[in-house]
Parts: C-alpha cells; structure tokens; sequence
C-alpha cells in the first residue's frame, strides 16, 4: 500500500516563514511546498535569502517536499529568455534546500492561438526547461491549470508521454473541476505519471472549499492511490480558501463561496483539520 505524506502551502497561513514553521509545527506537517518566503516568490529569493530560509526550516525541523514555483506561468509570446534565467534561479534554490521537484506550468497561449498552432513552440520550450533542470538533477512536474496548454486530461498526458517520463505530473483534482473535467476520470489517465498530488477542493459552479466539501472526488482519489499507488507521495495541501485575486476572471464564473473566514490563519486551519478528517 502507497503511503500519502502530508504537506502543504503553508504561505497561505502567513507571508512570513517563521509563522509558517510554527504553524506546521502546532499542526504536526512536517513538509511544506515553498513557494512564498517572508512576502518573496521562491523565484526570486537571493542565495543568501535561501541560505537563512535553509536555517529557519531546519530550526523548526520543516523539511521541503517540492518547489512550488511559477515557471511556465507565462504568455508563450513573452520574454523566455528571461525565463530560463528564472528557472536557473529556482534549480539552485532547489539543490540548496535539497528538493528534488519542481511544480511548473506550461505555457499560457497567446491569444487567438490554437493548442495546435502553439504545440510545436510549447513542447520546444519544455525541452529547454527541462535540458536545464537535468543539468541541475531535478525533476520537472506539471500542474494542470486553467488556460494553460496543459489545462485538460488529455493535454496534460500528451506533455507526459512526450517527454517520455522525464516530466511528471503534480495532479490538482480542484483545478480539474474548476475547469470543467471529471477528477476521477482525469486521475486515472494520468495515474501512472503522477510523482504527487495538490489537495484542493471546489464545485463546479465555481467555489473552492475545504476538501472533502466539494467535487474533486479527493477522498476517492486518494484511496484508490494508496491501494493503487506505485509509490509513496506527497499530498500538498493547497487550500485557496479565502478567494484569491482574479480567480472568478480565471475560471470564468461568478459565484458565492459557502465558507468564509475572517482571515487566512483560520481559513488554513480549517482547511487542515477538513484535510485530516478526510484522510
């Protein structure tokens, strides 16, 4: 049987990295996926910022599953000559925390485009990520997401078997329903390229909500991974609770979200106690 390791996206507790350790700490997760330090993206952080970073985690005893940066989050058309500068950043960022994955994107279109008339550009872009982060020895993992080349299921598999294992797919069932695919379905097309999972919840009419509250089938998938599962793999907890900016431009939809919370420290604990519950 697979075993599920709990981490998670503790920024959404608190910009500031020494509030997330302590939050992790009282929460008993001993894993985050770093993506925001005291107010910076992980993209962005100087070496000597790393460094101290480094010694706050170890203080706390908080290890790091993956790199949750935002590469491949980016119109096609833009500077990616600068964006290969930023996924060098993020490659020594990883070797200097010890973190293997790296949680990528693949490429908003440009407008008017097809997915057909920009593959060609987004599979040779890819390669340059990816020829970059072998020379650094870490592993590339996709995200699905809206409005990206890889949005669907099947979009998202055609990137895996492409590359022919050499990209691996970090499985977010929330944005799936968000974007209008059956979780289930899409988890058991990409099982066998999936290296872990986002764990965030929402319904189709557009609300994200605590896991096991909505229709991304989480407590489903996740059995059926630890049955099913070739491996042991993170789970992130990634709960977006309180709206973030842009989200109803993102999916498109307008809607009312059932639960609320005064801030986002109370919006994350409720989150990891739903989390809990569920597994």
């Amino acid at each position: 049987m697979a075993k599920l390791i709990l981490s998670a996206f503790s920024d959404e507790y608190s910009e500031n990295l020494e509030k997330q350790c302590k939050a992790l700490n009282g929460f008993g997760i001993a894993y985050m996926e770093m993506r925001g330090v005291d107010g910076k993206n992980v993209s962005v952080l100087s070496e000597q910022e790393v460094v101290e970073a480094k010694k706050k985690l170890d203080d706390f005893g908080i290890r790091v599953s993956a790199i949750g940066s935002p590469l491949g989050k980016v119109n096609l058309d833009g500077d990616l000559d600068a964006h290969l500068d930023t996924a060098r950043r993020v490659f020594t960022t990883a070797n200097m925390l010890g973190v293997k994955n790296i949680r990528m994107f693949s490429f908003y279109l440009p407008e008017g485009k097809t997915h057909a008339e920009c593959r060609g550009q987004v599979f040779d872009e890819l390669e340059k990520l990816l020829k970059i982060s072998e020379e650094y020895g870490v592993t590339l993992c996709h995200e699905n997401e809206a409005l990206i080349y890889g949005e669907s299921p099947e979009k998202c598999l055609e990137l895996a078997e492409y590359f022919g294992g050499r990209l691996k797919c970090v499985l977010d069932m929330g944005n799936f329903v968000l974007d209008g695919y059956e979780p289930f379905a899409a988890y058991q097309l990409l099982q066998k390229h999936i290296e872990y999972f986002h764990i965030k919840d929402s319904l189709y009419a557009g609300a994200i909500v605590p896991a096991g509250k909505g229709e991304a089938r989480i407590g489903e998938i996740l059995n059926d991974y630890k049955a099913n599962g070739a491996k042991d793999t993170f789970i992130t907890l990634e709960p977006h609770l309180q709206t973030f900016s842009g989200l109803n431009a993102l999916v498109g939809k307008t809607f009312e979200n059932p639960y609320k919370y005064e801030n986002q420290e109370l919006a994350f604990t409720d989150a990891v106690e739903k989390l809990k519950g569920l597994l």
